[in-house]
């Protein structure tokens, strides 16, 4: 416990850290007693409502995450997602002749793509769908020292998105396309008369989404690449695995790899009450009401009592062992896409023998790799 308010993005009154699997797990499955704090500013994002990241357990939350869950459809990830992401990296990968910065002429531009084709909304570039939703995701959930520039950034990026999802939304009303893409499917539950599904709420669950996936799905592929890069055995075994087509192996090196430096190696939530935490133990807490709670996925999944040999790199685990995407009610809603589309936008790098760094990881002043050179011998 800590008396210094760590966050100050959020409205707190001091800091709790959470080590322990256990302990970590019940934080993020005690929703009514550690909440999401993210509320105030997705509605600013939104300019009005609120997106069911940033809600409580309510008819809200379960309505909107049930429409969303018709329209993404976990049978899209095998049935589409899988090939056309294989695909698109294949195609950047064969071209570079074996020289490649990873985040900007990979990850990068092909998670823009899956946007473009798969939710029906490219906006007016795919660099520009880059940076609106980096900034973007980077004042909600990263800027945790409330940085005044970065708020206006965010907030001057989240107005160009919503105009571009007005627009693409009014587009498809006046000119009506039989593409199977998420906005067609949300227009239909619309003229089902699905509630929940109005023009506003479309816009604004799509920019939710959106915002979780471009800049995740990037960082999460540069960070297990490098973590690959930095191991020679893993590397020659996910090199092995991509050169079989062994999909699952080539995951279970990504994912392995991505355990020792995942995406967030923390989560946060606020003491809505004072509260114990690991209750009958002789580590029990007591947390006050409005304390940060910053549950450390990333020593989760180092956790010797529930992991096994925790500090080798192993590609048996069971998922279980992984708190890659957080956990429970607020288990990021792309997990299924994450877990089949990172080990597809490696896979083509992986395959090339003598993969290497060229430089190092260079978030250039943000908390997302913007620059990662590799080099590859071509053919």
């Amino acid at each position: 416990m800590l008396s210094r308010r760590v966050i100050t993005a959020y409205d707190n009154t001091g800091t709790a850290i959470v080590t322990r699997q256990r302990d970590v797990v019940e934080v993020l499955d005690r929703e009514a007693d550690f909440a999401v704090v993210y509320e105030p500013r997705m509605r600013r994002i939104t300019a009005g409502e609120n997106f069911f990241l940033g809600m409580q357990d309510s008819a809200e939350y379960t309505r909107d995450v049930s429409n969303m869950r018709l329209v993404v459809r976990r049978a899209d990830v095998s049935e589409r997602l899988v090939a056309f992401t294989a695909r698109e990296a294949s195609a950047i990968v064969a071209a570079s002749g074996g020289a490649l910065d990873v985040p900007a002429a990979l990850t990068l531009p092909v998670a823009a793509r899956i946007v473009a084709s798969y939710f029906g909304t490219p906006g007016p570039s795919e660099q520009a769908l880059i940076e609106q939703t980096t900034i973007m995701f980077w004042w909600l959930f990263a800027d945790l020292a409330a940085d005044p520039a970065i708020e206006a950034r965010a907030i001057a990026a989240a107005a160009d998105c919503r105009a571009m999802l007005e627009d693409a939304i009014a587009a498809r009303h006046a000119t009506p396309t039989g593409d199977d893409d998420i906005l067609n499917r949300c227009l239909a539950l619309q003229a089902s008369g699905t509630p929940g599904m109005s023009d506003g709420a479309i816009r604004d669950n799509l920019i939710g989404l959106l915002i979780g996936l471009v800049p995740t799905l990037s960082k999460a592929a540069v960070l297990a690449l490098n973590e690959l890069l930095n191991r020679p055995a893993a590397l020659a075994g996910a090199h092995a695995a991509a050169r079989a087509d062994d999909d699952a192996l080539v995951a279970a090196h990504v994912f392995e790899a991505l355990r020792f430096d995942p995406v967030n190696p923390i989560i946060y939530r606020r003491a809505t009450r004072t509260s114990v935490i690991a209750r009958g133990t002789l580590r029990a807490r007591t947390i006050p009401a409005g304390t940060m709670v910053l549950a450390a996925n990333l020593s989760a999944m180092f956790d010797p009592v529930a992991v096994e040999d925790p500090d080798s790199f192993r590609t048996d685990r069971p998922w279980g062992d992984y708190m890659l995407w957080g956990y429970g009610m607020h288990l990021c809603f792309g997990a299924q896409i994450n877990r089949a589309v990172i080990p597809q936008m490696l896979k083509p790098l992986l395959r090339h023998k003598n993969l290497r760094a060229a430089g190092l990881v260079d978030r250039a002043g943000t908390p997302f790799p913007a620059h990662f050179p590799v080099q590859f011998d071509p053919g």
